[in-house]
């Protein structure tokens, strides 16, 4: 018997000497998580996603941004690399392949389309679904790692962000598995970037950003507004440099996305609930270390909550829309379509979400 509580001691003192000091990829830095006010005031619990209806992608997953067409037609971005049209009888084609993981999407008026591609940076596909390659670096050599979002100011420049300069997609799992390691560190290193069509140069716009993720051009023109998933919040960045601000914070959960709505405000997907675990850590980098050293069945994983709203250009909250049950998850985010309903996106599911338009 004390042999079998020796080896049992010897057996508990390397569980705890694995769960101490195994190296671990990611160097976690304290913060301060804003209390979570959770679902109520502006973010008050309602049922409106349940009235989606659904459009099967035939086989495809996780349609992370979607964009209309010159065409009209709505277009979506897929986990395979592909780049889908829906067409009026609800059939779905190939537009483009981008032999890649493209997330956000954006057509200019000239109808070329802007593709963020998490593995290969920023590219162009023309009308014909030719796709093009415009920036895997910046101007001074730095790698772009996590193309994520893009939109396109009237001057032709394209903005788009890096999420991670930190971990690569492609080099650390896909695009969930990268931005779990990013969060858990939350070293700010993301970034927005800016490419200059005329010169076919990207500089850096905006960085210092705990997982930089949606991006969107004002209708003014003057600011970009950027998704800070890390810390729960949405940037205001004046094109002229001077510095952002933030203008909505303490969001319920991690938001991802944000699109322009035809009439000046934003639609801005929040894929998950916050973490109560994570949040009670951030200021405990050695336990973030020791979770990531847990078996992933242990870790914590994101939950199913289908959640997007729609706020102003000041950050008010106008309306959200959400489905607690989960049925329609990890939502990313809302595009208007031209009869007024609204495609819903999501970062794994294997349809797209269509809502008729409704009063709130």
């Amino acid at each position: 018997m004390k042999k079998v509580f020796t080896l049992l001691g010897i057996a508990l003192l390397a569980l705890l000497a694995y769960l101490a000091f195994w190296p671990v990829s990611v160097a976690p830095v304290a913060w301060e998580a804003p209390p979570d006010q959770g679902y109520t005031g502006d973010f008050a619990v309602n049922d409106r996603l349940t009235a989606l209806k659904i459009v099967e992608l035939e086989g495809r997953s996780g349609p992370e941004d979607a964009d209309i067409g010159p065409d009209g037609l709505v277009h979506v971005a897929t986990h395979n690399g592909e780049i889908l049209r829906i067409e009026e009888n609800g059939a779905i084609t190939v537009f483009a392949q981008t032999g890649g993981r493209p997330l956000g999407i954006e057509f200019d008026d000239s109808g070329t389309l802007y593709v963020a591609d998490a593995y290969r940076g920023l590219l162009s596909v023309d009308r014909g679904g030719k796709v093009t390659l415009l920036a895997e670096t910046t101007k001074d050599g730095s790698p772009i790692l996590y193309a994520d979002d893009v939109d396109i100011a009237a001057d032709g420049s394209v903005y788009f962000s890096d999420a991670s300069t930190r971990f690569g997609a492609q080099d650390n799992g896909g695009t969930l598995a990268a931005s779990v390691l990013d969060l858990v560190e939350h070293s700010s290193n993301g970034r927005i970037l800016k490419y200059d069509p005329a010169a076919g140069e990207t500089t850096v716009f905006a960085d210092g950003l705990n997982f930089a993720n949606g991006v969107a051009v004002d209708d003014a023109n003057s600011a970009v507004f950027v998704v800070e998933t890390g810390n729960y919040r949405v940037w205001r960045f004046p094109m002229d440099g001077s510095a952002g601000t933030v203008v909505l914070e303490n969001l319920p959960g991690f938001p991802d996305n944000i699109n322009n709505a035809p009439d000046g405000t934003f639609w801005v997907g929040l894929v998950s609930p916050r973490n109560p675990v994570m949040d009670q850590l951030a200021n405990s980098p050695f336990l973030r270390r020791v979770i990531m050293r847990l078996p992933d069945a242990m870790k914590p994983a994101p939950l199913r909550y289908g959640f997007v709203l729609r706020m102003d250009a000041s950050g008010k909250v106008l309306e959200t829309l959400q489905d607690p049950a989960g049925d329609y998850a990890l939502t990313t985010g809302a595009v208007t379509l031209p009869d007024g309903r609204i495609a819903v996106t999501s970062l794994t599911e294997p349809r797209l979400g269509i809502l008729d338009a409704a009063p709130r």
